[in-house]
C-alpha cells in the first residue's frame, strides 16, 4: 500500500546521503506520497492526535523528572515544590496529568471508531492487536504515574491494586511482596512504580511505530470497508490528510487547554492533594476514570480471583475480535442490527465507568453484573451471531462510487453494478 519511495532529490548533499540512508524518502513515502482512502472522515484523525498527546506526555514527563524525588518521605513535597517554586511548573504538572486523560479519551475515540468500521478485520488483525498491546501498555503507565504523586488516593489505590495479584494460587502472596520489595507498599514501591512509568512510553513509542509500520504494509481502512480498487479511490496523504489532521490537532488542544487551564483538577480526586498515611484509609477508593468500567466490572464478582479474571478478560477480549466478529461486511455503517448492539455496548460501557465511581454497593452491584454480563456477551455471543443472522445493506463496488454517487444524488449501488459514469 505504501509502495516504493519516488523522492529523488536534487541537492548533491542530500543525494549522497540518501544514497547511504534513505531516511528523507522514507519519510516521503510515507508521510506525503502514502495514498489514503479518499472518504476519509474525522474519526480518522485520532491517530494524529494520539501521537501528538504521546509526544506531549513523554517531553512533559523528562522535564518533570528533572524536579522530582522518588522517595516515600519527599515525593509529595517534590510535587508541591514543582507547583510553587519551579518556574511554571504548576503548567507542566498539569499539563502532565490531564495530558493522560485526554490521551485516554483519544484512545477511546480511536478504539470505537475501530470497532465501529470494522478496522480490525483481515487483513489488519495485527494492526489491531498492536493497538490492543499499545492500550495495555498505557494502563499499566498510567498507574504507575498515577501512584508517583504519594498522595492518598495514589498511596491506597497503590495498595489495592496491587493486593489484586494475591488472588494468583500459591504465587499470588509472593508476587504481590515482591510488587511491593517488602511486606507493604512503600518506598521501594515507589522507586519501581518510578522506574518503570519512565520506561514504558518509551515502549509505547516503539510499539506505535510497528503499529504504523502494520498500517503502511495493509493500508488505512475506510468509512466504506471497501479496499481501494484504483488510483480514484486514494488522495496523497500530504496535503489532503495532514490538513485534516492538522485541524483535529487544533480542535483536540483547544478542549485540552480548557481543563488545562480552567479546571485543572476537574478529572482528579481532592484526596490525592492529602500527603500519602497508611494509617488512615480514604472513605471511597476510586481509580482515574479512565480505568472506572474495569474497576466496576472487578467490584461486581464476590470471588477474589474471579473479579480479577474478569477485569483483565475484559481487556484479552479485545485481542480476539477479528475471530469473534465472523460477518463478512467490515463496516458497521452497512450493517443495520451490529449499528444498533454497537451503541447499546458504549452505552454500556459509560454505565460501567459510572457505577465504578459509586460505592460497591445495594444496586450499584447488581446493575454492575448485569452491564458485565452484557459487556462479555456483545463479543462472545452477539458479534459471532450476527454474521450468521444479519443482513447488512448493498455495499458500494468502489470508494470512489460511494463517494461521487452521494455527491451526485445517486442511489447507492449494490456490490459488483457497474457505477454510473461522471464527468468533470
Amino acid at each position: 500500500m505504501s509502495g516504493h519511495a519516488t523522492f529523488e532529490p536534487k541537492n548533491p548533499a542530500l543525494k549522497w546521503f540518501e544514497s547511504r540512508l534513505p531516511l528523507v524518502g522514507l519519510i516521503h513515502s510515507s508521510f506525503v506520497a502514502y495514498p489514503t482512502p479518499r472518504n476519509l472522515n474525522y474519526w480518522w484523525t485520532f491517530g494524529g492526535i494520539l501521537s501528538l498527546m504521546l509526544v506531549c506526555q513523554i517531553l512533559s514527563g523528562v522535564v518533570l523528572v528533572m524536579h522530582y524525588t522518588p522517595h516515600a518521605s519527599l515525593a509529595f513535597d517534590s510535587v508541591e515544590h514543582i507547583m510553587r517554586d519551579v518556574s511554571y511548573g504548576w503548567l507542566l504538572r498539569y499539563m502532565h496529568a490531564n495530558g493522560a486523560s485526554m490521551f485516554f479519551i483519544a484512545v477511546y475515540l480511536h478504539m470505537f471508531r475501530g470497532l465501529y468500521y470494522g478496522s480490525y478485520k483481515a487483513p489488519r488483525e495485527v494492526l489491531w492487536i498492536l493497538g490492543c498491546i499499545i492500550y495495555l501498555l498505557m494502563m499499566a503507565t498510567g498507574f504507575m504515574g498515577y501512584v508517583l504523586p504519594w498522595g492518598q488516593m495514589s498511596f491506597w489505590g497503590a495498595t489495592v491494586i496491587t493486593n489484586l495479584f494475591s488472588a494468583i494460587p500459591v504465587v499470588g502472596p509472593t508476587v504481590v511482596q515482591w510488587l511491593w520489595g517488602g511486606f507493604s507498599v512503600d518506598n521501594a514501591t515507589l522507586n519501581r512504580f518510578f522506574s518503570l512509568h519512565y520506561l514504558l512510553p518509551f515502549m509505547i513509542a516503539g510499539v506505535v511505530v510497528l503499529h504504523v509500520w502494520a498500517l503502511h504494509v495493509v493500508g488505512q481502512n475506510n468509512p466504506t470497508g471497501v479496499e481501494p480498487k484504483s488510483a480514484k479511490d486514494t488522495v496523497p496523504f500530504t496535503p489532503y490528510a495532514t490538513i485534516k489532521d492538522a485541524f483535529g490537532m487544533v480542535c483536540f488542544l483547544i478542549f485540552f487547554a480548557w481543563f488545562l487551564f480552567y479546571i485543572p483538577n476537574y478529572l482528579g480526586h481532592a484526596d490525592n492533594y492529602i500527603p500519602a498515611n497508611p494509617l488512615v484509609t480514604p472513605a471511597h477508593i476510586v481509580p482515574e476514570w479512565y480505568y472506572l468500567p474495569f474497576y466496576a466490572m472487578l467490584r461486581s464478582v464476590p470471588d477474589k480471583l474471579g473479579g480479577v479474571l474478569t477485569m483483565f478478560g475484559a481487556i484479552v477480549v479485545l485481542f480476539f475480535v477479528p475471530w469473534l466478529d465472523t460477518s463478512k461486511v467490515r463496516s458497521g455503517a452497512y450493517r443495520p442490527l451490529f449499528k444498533q448492539f454497537f451503541w447499546i455496548w458504549i452505552a454500556v460501557c459509560i454505565g460501567l465507568g459510572w457505577l465504578g465511581s459509586k460505592p460497591a454497593e445495594g444496586g450499584y452491584v447488581i446493575a454492575g453484573r448485569i452491564l458485565t454480563v452484557w459487556y462479555f456477551a456483545h463479543f462472545l455471543i452477539i458479534l459471532p451471531l450476527l454474521g450468521l443472522f444479519e443482513k447488512p445493506k448493498a455495499v458500494p463496488a468502489s470508494i470512489t462510487e460511494a463517494v461521487l454517487g452521494k455527491s451526485k444524488g445517486a442511489a447507492p449501488a449494490s456490490a459488483g453494478v457497474q457505477a454510473p459514469q461522471t464527468k468533470g
